[in-house]
């Protein structure tokens, strides 16, 4: 395989990795995370709380890709790339290792705060930088579509995301969660092998 392609395949692996991550906060924080990250709330309250913390993500993402743009052009691309795949790796699993609110009290909703913004941060180097690398390698007749490839995987991500919860809808609501809702998030120590240029 070419070093054109090679590189298209990893922007492409990596953004979808990324994006799977990225939504699989949003359905937990829908589904489980007021729950058990705000339960002295009315129900509809801690899923709107939930919500919010899903949202800080988003305002997290322009930063980290201002910060990491920059280190990019002074230090290489690549090794911003390693960064932002392993920071988003680590959030993400330890989001799957969160004690409740009912364990830690306060220190639960926080934590998932400060998680989801580096999720977010790091996710906003990603993705620029996965985007930019890939079109940088490509020929000059096909720019627009290595820089359209990498971009497929934000709805590769969603997919991913959408199918594991599909397939974890099958437990008990007891089970779910107690851990079911974990076994995504955990499921990215799996993906840390694939977190390479």
């Amino acid at each position: 395989m070419s070093q054109q392609r090679r590189v298209l395949a990893a922007g492409l692996i990596g953004s979808a990795i990324e994006w799977y991550e990225f939504f699989i906060y949003g359905t937990a924080a829908s589904l489980v995370f007021g729950k058990l990250f705000f339960p002295a709330f009315d129900p509809v309250v801690g899923t709107l709380l939930a919500l919010s913390t899903f949202a800080v993500g988003f305002v997290a993402r322009p930063i980290g890709s201002v910060v990491f743009g920059h280190f990019g052009d002074r230090a290489g691309r690549k090794s911003m790339l390693v960064i932002t795949l392993v920071m988003m790796g680590v959030a993400t699993t330890l989001t799957g290792l969160l004690p409740s609110y009912n364990s830690i009290g306060i220190w639960a909703p926080i934590l998932l705060v400060v998680l989801r913004m580096v999720q977010g941060f790091s996710l906003g180097g990603e993705y620029g930088g996965a985007v930019l690398m890939s079109v940088e390698h490509a020929g000059p007749r096909k720019r627009g579509l290595y820089g359209a490839v990498v971009n497929t995987g934000v709805g590769w991500g969603l997919l991913l995301a959408t199918i594991v919860f599909l397939g974890l809808s099958q437990l008990s609501d007891e089970a779910f969660y107690a851990w079911g809702w974990r076994v995504p998030f955990l499921s990215s120590i799996v993906h840390g092998r694939y977190r390479r240029w």
